[in-house]
């Protein structure tokens, strides 16, 4: 089952543990708007053909706008035998609402 992370769990977890990756599978016009530093863009329809670009060895939180795209991702990533996987709970939108209230929202 994927493991819902809140944007301050992962901003203390990341603290802890850098190599936690977070993975962005919004589309690029969406980043236009609001995009955060660090993070890994891979477009929600690119998932599939680029699973080797992953490493299976890190922590991978997977965000989108809200949360909806994003479970998929991480569900698709458990199903595909990865051990660390988590849902960004809210997406950008909970980002900029809990941590960064300068974020865009759309």
């Amino acid at each position: 089952m994927v493991r819902e992370v809140s944007p301050a769990e992962f901003v203390r977890d990341r603290a802890a543990n850098p190599r936690t990756l977070l993975l962005d599978v919004r589309e690029g016009w969406e980043l236009k708007i609001a995009s955060l530093p660090g993070v890994l863009h891979m477009p929600m329809a690119e998932i599939p053909g680029r699973l080797a670009e992953l490493d299976r060895t890190r922590d991978i939180v997977v965000m989108c706008r809200s949360g909806g795209r994003s479970l998929s991702v991480a569900r698709l990533l458990e199903a595909q035998g990865y051990p660390s996987v988590g849902n960004l709970t809210g997406g950008i939108l909970a980002w900029s609402r809990d941590i960064d209230p300068t974020l865009a929202t759309y």
